[in-house]
């Protein structure tokens, strides 16, 4: 049933090889497909311009600051960065999730459900301030006291929220809550303002600068054990060194400790990564680092922030590798590999659906035919014992008339390829040495049957 089967494929090949316009069709297709590949490779290393949308949460924040020294930085590196604001790290990660923001920077120490969300980096600590009225000495002290914590979709509030908590303050028992914006409280009257504003990022912080210099407030002391670092995630040790945001009175007099919160950068998963990695390429510029007056530690990138890491972050981070690495050359042997074979296997599907080989190829296997004829013939006359050397000298004129007959087509263009006649020459010489072998073992057969019996011994 298989060799039915068989040779009913190869009868159906064989009319698809003799019809020059189904060989011509496959050919254009090979070609087309070829020159597409081809064509989609050299598209991809053809340097892009990117767009992409960014938010760095509140206009008068911190991190907007960043996001906008990213944006005067990325033109050189090929890419647009689009700047819109909004209420918090909440708004912008739901931004982000819906598809609405590319990327986003947000706080640690958030929870939420965002699959859509990936991590590109971790930058550095921001540090959470607690800028309070002069008459406020200690974290006892806010208690009946109103305290400012952003914006109900901000992230401050929920990092806020949990060191008073922490502190043993709880909200609506021990203080009031307000939630004011940054924008809100500069242009507030200062009888207005709350006892309390908590404020986080980097150093220094614009609104702590113009609530100490402008409003008076001083900043308390929010110390965390290490210990609560290991409980939560978000928390990292920070410290604001003393005549930060002034000298006269000093303030802080001395280095306080307070709790820092790592600030990250993400993107929605839809991104492309290589705009991803451009990002990166600004985020930790020398420009970038020029303009925050501080310089991003690259080993923090992949620090966590609880989203799957994107692919634009590992090319990124992957870029120093060696370039010879065991894995890379196992890689190049294995496309080397991969492409040799693709290559012979398209030099054969052209040959065979051109057509120009199969006169040869049959040519070639009838001759192959005829040694393997040839080699059982000289088997049996190895088998028998009465064989004779007529019986040998007829092989051998089969042999020669066959070699002579080979080399006779080769100069009329029977064989376009050498290697063709070669591997049919070596057969034909196998079997002549073949041959050689089986007349030495007739001949000496012969000569034992022709020596006289031996006398037997007295």
């Amino acid at each position: 049933m298989a060799s039915h089967g068989e040779k009913l494929l190869g009868k159906f090949l064989e009319r698809l090889q003799q019809n020059p316009n189904v060989r011509r069709g496959i050919g254009i297709a090979l070609v087309a497909a070829i020159l597409a590949g081809a064509g989609y490779f050299v598209f991809q290393m053809i340097p892009r311009q990117y767009t992409l949308t960014i938010t760095g949460g509140e206009i008068l924040g911190n991190r907007h600051f960043v996001a906008k020294a990213m944006q005067e930085s990325a033109a050189e590196a090929g890419l647009t960065l689009r700047i819109k604001p909004t209420h918090g790290t909440f708004e912008g990660l739901e931004a982000v999730e819906a598809g609405t923001l590319d990327l986003a920077l947000v706080q640690g120490g958030l929870e939420g459900n965002y699959p859509n969300v990936q991590h590109v980096a971790t930058l550095a600590p921001e540090l959470v301030h607690f800028l309070v009225r002069p008459e406020i000495k200690a974290v006892q002290d806010l208690k009946g006291k109103s305290i400012n914590l952003g914006s109900k979709s901000g992230g401050t509030r929920v990092v806020a929220k949990q060191i008073l908590g922490l502190s043993g303050l709880e909200e609506g028992i021990d203080y009031v809550e307000v939630n004011h914006g940054v924008d809100d409280i500069v242009g507030m009257r200062p009888e207005r303002l709350p006892d309390a504003v908590v404020n986080v990022s980097f150093l220094p912080s614009y609104l702590a600068d113009f609530l100490v210099k402008e409003r008076g407030y001083r900043l308390l002391e929010m110390p965390f054990p290490s210990s609560l670092a290991l409980r939560l995630g978000w928390v990292a040790d920070g410290r604001i060194l003393g005549y930060m945001y002034s000298i006269s009175p000093p303030v802080p007099a001395a280095d306080i400790k307070v709790v820092g919160v790592n600030l990250h950068l993400v993107a929605n998963r839809n991104v492309d990564p290589k705009a991803v990695y451009k990002a990166l390429e600004v985020l930790y510029s020398p420009t970038v680092a020029s303009r925050l007056r501080m310089r991003l530690d690259e080993t923090n990138i992949a620090l966590p922030s609880g989203y799957p890491l994107s692919d634009g972050t590992l090319a990124f981070m992957a870029r120093n590798s060696p370039m010879l690495s065991a894995k890379l050359l196992d890689q190049a042997k294995s496309l080397f590999g991969l492409i040799m074979t693709s290559l012979s296997a398209f030099i054969v599907l052209w040959r065979w659906f051109s057509g120009q080989q199969s006169t040869e190829d049959k040519a070639f296997k009838g001759y192959v035919k005829q040694v393997g004829e040839i080699e059982r013939e000289i088997r049996v006359i190895d088998l028998n014992e009465n064989a004779t050397e007529a019986d040998i000298a007829a092989v051998a004129a089969r042999l020669s008339e066959l070699k002579e007959k080979a080399l006779k087509e080769y100069p009329s263009g029977m064989f376009k390829n050498d290697s063709v006649v070669d591997k049919l020459l070596a057969g034909i010489a196998d079997t002549r040495r073949y041959l050689l072998a089986v007349r030495a073992r007739v001949e000496s057969r012969r000569a034992a049957a022709a020596a006289p019996a031996p006398e037997p011994v007295a």
